[in-house]
Formats: structure tokens, sequence, C-alpha cells
């Protein structure tokens, strides 16, 4: 029986934040190739592919068994009610398929570790690198547009 992988996120209306999602399926495809012969991304709302999309992708590759794996850390609305839904609805196209929504990232020991990763990161580049360096991210230097706003 294939497997496959579903990877889904909320979706976003900024398309920076939806290609990370599919460098993310591409990611995973690459490192995980010989237990999951199938991986789509997948958003659940605001930009395709959605998960009936992806499903059907998956369904038509062959896959029989279909583990949707929410990109989202705590088991909220979207996980308890709509991704299930949004599941069951595709599903319903495909009989010959079975699926499972697998829990939220959590509170996982990995997680932890990539905070501290992205805080090191901050540290190490004197909290000024150039990822935030001239926007609100960075706190050590407000925006034009915050400094005018201040000086009103």
């Amino acid at each position: 029986m294939q497997n496959a992988i579903i990877i889904v996120d909320h979706g976003s209306r900024r398309d920076e934040s939806n290609k990370m999602l599919e460098q993310v399926a591409a990611l995973f495809f690459e490192r995980f190739r010989a237990k999951y012969e199938i991986v789509e991304p997948a958003h659940m709302e605001l930009a395709e592919p959605s998960i009936a999309t992806a499903y059907a992708r998956c369904a038509a590759r062959g896959a029989r068994r279909i583990v949707v794996v929410p990109f989202f850390l705590g088991p909220g609305k979207h996980w308890t009610q709509d991704i299930p839904r949004l599941t069951a609805e595709a599903a319903g196209q495909f009989p010959e398929t079975t699926y499972h929504v697998s829990p939220t990232l959590g509170t996982d020991d990995l997680i932890l570790d990539l905070l501290d990763k992205r805080a090191t990161h901050c540290q190490s580049h004197g909290y000024l690198c150039d990822i935030c360096k001239g926007t609100l991210r960075s706190g050590s230097q407000l925006s034009a547009e915050c400094k005018a706003q201040s000086a009103e």
C-alpha cells in the first residue's frame, strides 16, 4: 500500500509564505523518500493547492493511505475541526483511500531546539542581522514610519 503525506498549513495571501510550505514539503520528501513515496503541500484556505487538490494528487499517484500532517503548533480549531472536515470531504471522492490527521507540532523537544536556534541566531548577529535590519522586527532601530508616528 502506497503511503502519502500531505503537509498542511493555514495558507496566506503572501506568496512568499505559501512557497515556504512547498519548500518544506520538497525537503521532507528528499529526506524521507524511502519511507513516504508521495509528499504534497496543501493550504487549509486562501491559496492553492487546497487539501482537496493535494488529496486528489495523492490518490492519482496511487496513494491508498494518506496522512495529513498539520504544520501548526497547537491543537486549535483548525486541527480539531477544519482540517479533519476538509480532509473527510476530500476523502469522500476517493473511497479506495484511508486517511489520518496527525497531531500538531506541539511542545516537542525539537521545537524547543528550534526556538533556541532562532534566538541564538539573533544573539550571534548582534541582534541586527540582514533579515531584520531596518524593519520593525529589529527593536534597535525604528523604521522611518514609526519615528514619524512617534514624533506626532
